[in-house]
């Protein structure tokens, strides 16, 4: 039985789908899932890894885990309190979707600093472990999507500083190869795609997608600011637009390690682009 938490977001909906295409079992799990958003024959359960009430019946006779850190904003109960919790219900084997910034920004308390904690109560659980380090996701883009469909328009900062952002749908792939075979436990995937794109660039794919004009605005980092303390913590905020506009080397290499496990190159952009296109008309 394979267990995979946030299970209704990017990369946690396409590993469920792929895990189950195998015929293994799956237990899906959010706050908020539903029969609708899982296959059939999928066993799903609501549950909030900041409840560990709530985790008990998750983990009842599961054999692996897919732990969602859930990303710098997120509040999560103690990772040891989880772990706990996976190994009394009979998990041996444990994948954590991690962070890049764990080993790019370690001191950065929103970023490095909280996903590197998760990382080393995984290593010293004992469970078989692996760590996936991806680094931004293509969907991202999303964010740009209310502003295309109403006024075919996209303002980001930073135009044409480039990062290796990466498809969900390679990390999902990574997920269930190092939960279904061996050869991947004390392992740590560096995740990117397989080139440098900037938004200006990612702008005109979404632009060729459509078939239609998409106009870039350049915002200034003070205006991009503002706009992402809407919705996010401004540490966060902070750090984000930081690797935005200043990445590290570290943060603009492009990993061979989708290629090492998938034996196959990483997704562009642009193909992340036509197969969502829905949510930018």
């Amino acid at each position: 039985m394979f267990v995979v938490t946030g299970a209704t977001g990017n990369v946690g909906r396409p590993l469920v789908q792929a895990l189950a295409a195998t015929g293994a079992r799956v237990r899906a799990t959010s706050r908020g899932i539903s029969a609708a958003d899982v296959p059939e024959r999928v066993e799903y359960t609501r549950a909030d890894l900041a409840d560990p009430e709530s985790l008990r019946p998750v983990f009842d006779t599961a054999d692996a885990l897919f732990l969602h850190n859930g990303g710098p904003s997120a509040h999560l109960l103690s990772p040891q309190d989880i772990l706990d919790a996976a190994k009394a219900g009979g998990v041996g084997r444990v994948v954590l979707l991690s962070s890049q910034a764990v080993a790019t920004r370690p001191r950065s308390a929103s970023h490095g600093a909280t996903a590197g904690s998760i990382e080393k109560a995984v290593q010293q659980s004992g469970m078989a472990w692996t760590i996936l380090r991806p680094a931004g996701f293509h969907s991202n883009a999303y964010a740009w999507a209310e502003s295309v469909r109403t006024r075919r328009t996209i303002a980001a900062p930073f135009a044409d500083i480039g990062l290796p952002t990466i498809d969900p749908d390679d990390i999902a792939e990574v997920a269930a190869a190092t939960l279904l075979a061996d050869g991947h436990a004390g392992q740590i995937y560096e995740l990117t795609g397989p080139a440098l794109t900037t938004p200006r660039q990612r702008a005109e794919a979404i632009a060729d997608a459509l078939g239609e004009p998409v106009r870039f605005l350049e915002q200034t980092r003070d205006e991009a600011r503002a706009q992402m303390l809407q919705f996010m913590p401004e540490p966060v905020v902070e750090t984000t637009l930081t690797i935005l506009g200043e990445p590290t080397p570290a943060e603009q290499r492009i990993s061979p390690d989708i290629e090492h496990v998938l034996h196959r190159a990483p997704r562009t952009f642009a193909d992340w682009a036509q197969r969502h296109t829905a949510a930018f008309r």
